[in-house]
């Protein structure tokens, strides 16, 4: 007998977690953080893994959050349940940033904080360039692969451009159709079922 829930099993298709790869949260992860997100991992060893939602944006500039930091259009996003009350970015900025990580092509984390508020001062930034986010998502050694194996995530490889555009909650469906056919019944799926 086939299980009628099997189309919500998530398929591992060999793609591990890594850095620079995204999570896709399965149709029916709760939370307010997590409820349809998708996170980009920049950090992942044995020790953990750090990412950062992609697509939960604020309504208001980084600005209103942190007055001494300089005005920005750059937009702002919730990154995750840890640290909420610190800001973390990702560039397009690479070594103009000291201390900055690679990610992904042309994709860096973080990076000297003085410097990238300098710059912003003086004009040097292009906003499309940097994104924002309050907090992080954090897990501890194992914990995301035990969430894999429970079905809670989706891996898959993302293209930098996709990172960088504007994204909001809508964007987790965008995000499934890419991710493949197996995974289209997701997208019309309510969040609540019990609600139709």
């Amino acid at each position: 007998m086939v299980d009628k829930l099997d189309i919500f099993k998530i398929k591992t298709n060999n793609i591990a977690p890594q850095k620079g790869r995204i999570l896709i949260a399965e149709p029916f992860l709760t939370g307010n953080y997590f409820n349809r997100s998708v996170v980009l991992l920049v950090a992942h060893s044995e020790k953990g893994a750090v990412g950062f939602i992609l697509n939960k944006k604020v309504d208001f500039p980084i600005h209103d959050v942190f007055p001494d930091f300089p005005e920005c259009d750059a937009d702002v996003y919730l990154g995750g349940p840890v640290s909420t009350d610190s800001v973390y970015y990702i560039h397009k900025l690479g070594e103009r940033l000291p201390g900055s990580i690679h990610v992904l092509d042309d994709l860096y984390w973080g990076g000297d904080f003085e410097i990238l508020k300098r710059d912003i001062k003086r004009g040097m930034i292009n906003p499309q360039d940097i994104r924002f986010f309050l907090g992080y998502s954090g897990w501890d050694a194992g914990q995301l692969e035990n969430e894999l194996k429970e079905d809670s995530w989706l891996v898959t490889d993302v293209e930098p451009e996709a990172v960088m555009r504007d994204l909001s909650e809508s964007s987790w469906v965008e995000f499934v159709k890419k991710a493949g056919a197996r995974y289209s019944v997701w997208e019309n799926f309510p969040e609540n079922p019990l609600l139709n």
